[in-house]
């Protein structure tokens, strides 16, 4: 497995989705809003910048399989081969505060998963010119440099009551509580600017890519049971 050579892809492909979503950000004119599962929205630039990562992606690994929030499946018919790779992809998470320009509380999510387990993942701010990048074995870093790792910060689950108790019964022990911010908390979760992140109902694209950058930091990331999630 070539984790460096896999590592530097990771980086160019965010390179590539960051300079996407630097273009919208900084002409909101330009978006062209469409609605996605009910109320969430979505814009042309998703699709864009999602769309320049698969090409980064292929265009060095080509028979890699890969899995896109607005694109969804390329080579999907080799994900289930041995040894094969599988590429997880958010090109912009956060969506409404992209367009909403929310405190750049959004960000980029890509992750690769080799034989079930998350090896490599990567959170990049690209307005703040952020990234954190976590590598199996390689611990995690933030713009390319190595680092160490209260608050606090909480997503509140509203999604059913089970995970509405589990919130309760912690939030009763913390001390200051931060609510929203999308995947950008789990990178300074990862740097040590909070202790805790907690959320719920999220889908394989939406977390795949944060489980390598916490525990390269030394974090653990569990479900409400206190098992791996994958």
């Amino acid at each position: 497995m070539e984790l460096n050579r896999l590592t530097q892809n990771v980086n160019k492909a965010a390179d590539a989705d960051a300079e996407v979503v630097r273009k919208y950000y900084s002409n909101a004119a330009r978006f062209q809003l469409r609605e996605k599962d009910g109320d969430r929205p979505a814009t042309c630039a998703d699709v864009e910048a999602e769309q320049a990562i698969v090409s980064v992606i292929l265009e060095e690994f080509p028979s890699q399989s890969i899995y896109g929030e607005e694109t969804g499946w390329h080579n999907r018919d080799k994900a289930l081969l041995p040894d094969q790779f599988i590429w997880a992809l958010d090109p912009i998470d956060g969506i409404s505060s992209f367009v909403g320009k929310d405190n750049c509380a959004f960000g980029i999510l890509i992750g690769l998963v080799y034989h079930g387990k998350p090896i490599i993942g990567c959170i990049d701010q690209p307005i703040l010119k952020l990234r954190w990048v976590g590598a199996k074995g390689k611990g995690t870093t933030i713009n390319g440099e190595s680092f160490y790792s209260g608050l606090v910060h909480l997503k509140v689950p509203n999604y059913n009551d089970d995970a509405k108790k589990a919130y309760d019964s912690l939030a009763k022990k913390v001390g200051k509580r931060l609510f929203n911010g999308n995947c950008i908390v789990f990178g300074e979760l990862a740097s040590g600017f909070v202790d805790v992140v907690v959320d719920c109902a999220l889908d394989p694209h939406d977390f795949l890519a944060l489980v390598p950058v916490v525990e390269g930091a030394g974090g653990i990331v569990t479900d409400w049971e206190g098992n791996e999630l994958i």
